[in-house]
C-alpha cells in the first residue's frame, strides 16, 4: 500500500484530503502540532472513511520528530500543508512566519533528503501573483508578494525548485489554490478558524448563525458586477481531489510543475452572500465599508493546466459550497470538540 505523509492533516484543507487518501486507498500518516486545529478531527476522519490514520504530534521545527516518523514508516510521497496562514498575523509577526514556515520546511525536505523520499505535493496559494495584470490567471504570470504569509509561500516554491533542480530524482506538484471554501457533505469536517475569521465564508457563516452582528463588506466600487471584490472559491472537497490526482501524478513522473486549482469563475462578495442566504434560508446583514489597502477587484484561475495535466476540475458550484458551509456549522456551533 502506497504510504502518504500529510503534514498539517488535521487542519481545514489537510484533513478533507485525508480523508479522499483513504477512501482512494492510501496508506494516510498525519503529522500536526495542533496548534490551528484539534485531535478530535482524527475521530472524524474515521467516522467518515472507517479508518483512523496514524498520527504524530509534532513540530516541523523538531527535526528529530521528523527523523521519528520517516524511521517508523516508509513514506512514498508528501502533502506539505504545515503552517502559519494567516495574511494579517504575518504581516505583524513575520519572524514567526518566517521562522516555522520556512526553517520549519527546510527541516522537512532535509529529512526527506535523508530517507531517499523525493515526492513531494506542496500546498501552496494564489497570493504568490499578488496583483496580476489580467484575468484568468495562468500558472506562467509573474509572481510578487504583498505580504510575508505570501513570501513564504513563493520561497518555499524557490527553494523545492531549486531541489528538484539539484537532483532530478525529485518530484516537486507545486498548487496553487485560490479560495478553499465549504466543508464535507458530512457535515463532520470543515473549516474552525480561531477567534473572528479573516475569510468571506467562515465570517458570513458566524453572522448567519448569530455570533456575529453583520458582515463587513470592504468597498463597492469596484468595476466588478456588483461593486464588490469578486475571487474564485473552489470547495474544499473538490480541492482535496486535485490533491489525490497531484500525488497520482507525482509518483509516476519527475520534475517540477506549478498547477493553480480553482474553478477558473469569479463570484462578487454579494454572490457568495446571497448564496449563503439561500443555504441558511434567511436574510444576512451587511455593511459597506472603505476598501481595505491592498485588495484587488478581482482573481481567479486559468484551470487549464489542472485538466489538461492532471485529469482534474472542480465539480461544485456556489450554491453548494455555501450549503455544505452551513451544514457544518449548524452541526458544529462550537467548532470541532
Amino acid at each position: 500500500m502506497t504510504r502518504i505523509l500529510v503534514t498539517g492533516g488535521t487542519g481545514y484543507t489537510g484533513s478533507h484530503t485525508c480523508v479522499e487518501l483513504i477512501q482512494e486507498g492510501y496508506e494516510v500518516i498525519i503529522m500536526d502540532n495542533l496548534y490551528n486545529s484539534t485531535d478530535v478531527v482524527l475521530n472524524r476522519i474515521e467516522e467518515i472513511t472507517g479508518v483512523k490514520p496514524k498520527f504524530y504530534k509534532t513540530d516541523l521545527l523538531d527535526i528529530e520528530g521528523l527523523r521519528t516518523i520517516f524511521k517508523e514508516n516508509t513514506i512514498d510521497a508528501v502533502i506539505h500543508f504545515a503552517g502559519y496562514k494567516a495574511v494579517g498575523e504575518s504581516v505583524e509577526k513575520p519572524l514567526d512566519y518566517y521562522e516555522n514556515n520556512i526553517a520549519g520546511s527546510i527541516n522537512l525536505y532535509q529529512v526527506m533528503k535523508e530517507f531517499g523520499c523525493k515526492k513531494i505535493v506542496f500546498s501552496s496559494s494564489a497570493t504568490v501573483y499578488g496583483d496580476p495584470q489580467s484575468v484568468p490567471i495562468k500558472e506562467d504570470f509573474p509572481v510578487h508578494t504583498t505580504n510575508p504569509y505570501g513570501t513564504t509561500k513563493l520561497m518555499n516554491e524557490m527553494i523545492l525548485e531549486d531541489i528538484a533542480h539539484a537532483d532530478e530524482e525529485w518530484t516537486v506538484l507545486l498548487l496553487r489554490y485560490f479560495n478553499p471554501i465549504g466543508a464535507h457533505p458530512s457535515g463532520l469536517i470543515g473549516e474552525v478558524p480561531n477567534g473572528i475569521p479573516n475569510n468571506l465564508v467562515p465570517y458570513i457563516a458566524r453572522v448567519a448563525n448569530g455570533q456575529l452582528e453583520y458582515l463587513r463588506v470592504w468597498g463597492n466600487d469596484y468595476p466588478t458586477v456588483d461593486g464588490t471584490g469578486v475571487r474564485d472559491y473552489i470547495h474544499v472537497v473538490d480541492l482535496a481531489k486535485g490533491h489525490i490526482k497531484a500525488v497520482e501524478y507525482a509518483l509516476h513522473h519527475h520534475g517540477v510543475e506549478k498547477i493553480n486549482l480553482g474553478t477558473g469563475k469569479g463570484y462578487s462578495v454579494l454572490e457568495v452572500l446571497h448564496a449563503y442566504e439561500k443555504a441558511c434560508g434567511k436574510e444576512l446583514p451587511y455593511q459597506i465599508m472603505e476598501r481595505r489597502p491592498g485588495d484587488i477587484a478581482t482573481c481567479y484561475a486559468d484551470t487549464t493546466k489542472a485538466k489538461e495535466l492532471l485529469g482534474w476540475e472542480a465539480q461544485y458550484g456556489i450554491d453548494e459550497m455555501c450549503k455544505t458551509s452551513w451544514d457544518f456549522t449548524e452541526k458544529n456551533p462550537n467548532g470541532i470538540v
